[in-house]
């Protein structure tokens, strides 16, 4: 059981090393596009071209739905506190098995309607450049997905937390 874990740790640990190298890629991409637009904007040297601004906002899309993957992973994403500062293990296990199980069924809900988009995607091409919108609405049943596993993965951390012999409260 030990081996399936590590093996499953090391799979999650290369998709995470994955998607933040998409992410940078993205990222360095996004950046011919709109310096493409300024250019165009302030000066004649480069013509004004329509296709920059959707190359520019599917980027976007992308960047924000691997940016939020990411995040889930490494507890970056923003944060409520839906609960007193815990001063045990054990309560801040149950703390954080109750967001994670809440943002789980987030994510089941952005799986769930993100297919209904994706589908939808399906049948539209973008005016501008053709492609098929699928390419871009695939994003959010994808993220939902990723956040499904790396929540799953939070929660068996969570449980096995309450499941240990835990310490006296701190003072």
């Amino acid at each position: 059981m030990a081996s399936i874990s590590r093996l499953s740790k090391a799979a999650l640990d290369l998709y995470f090393r994955l998607l933040k190298a998409i992410l940078a890629l993205l990222m360095i991409a996004m950046i011919v596009p709109v310096s493409l637009q300024i250019i165009s904007r302030y000066t004649t040297i480069v013509d004004r071209f329509i296709w920059t601004e959707e190359a520019a906002r599917f980027c976007f899309v992308w960047i924000v739905m691997l940016g939020s993957m990411v995040a889930v992973r490494d507890g970056s994403h923003f944060n409520v506190e839906l609960f007193a500062s815990p001063k045990t293990d054990r309560e801040r296990g149950i703390a954080d098995l109750i967001v994670h199980v809440l943002m789980l069924l987030f994510a089941i809900v952005f799986v769930w309607h993100g297919s209904d988009f994706a589908r939808f995607g399906l049948a539209q091409t973008s005016e501008m450049s053709g492609i098929n919108m699928l390419s871009i609405y695939i994003a959010f049943p994808l993220a939902g997905i990723t956040w499904a596993v790396f929540l799953l993965e939070k929660i068996a951390s969570d449980l096995r937390l309450l499941a240990r012999r835990h310490e006296a409260p701190k003072r």
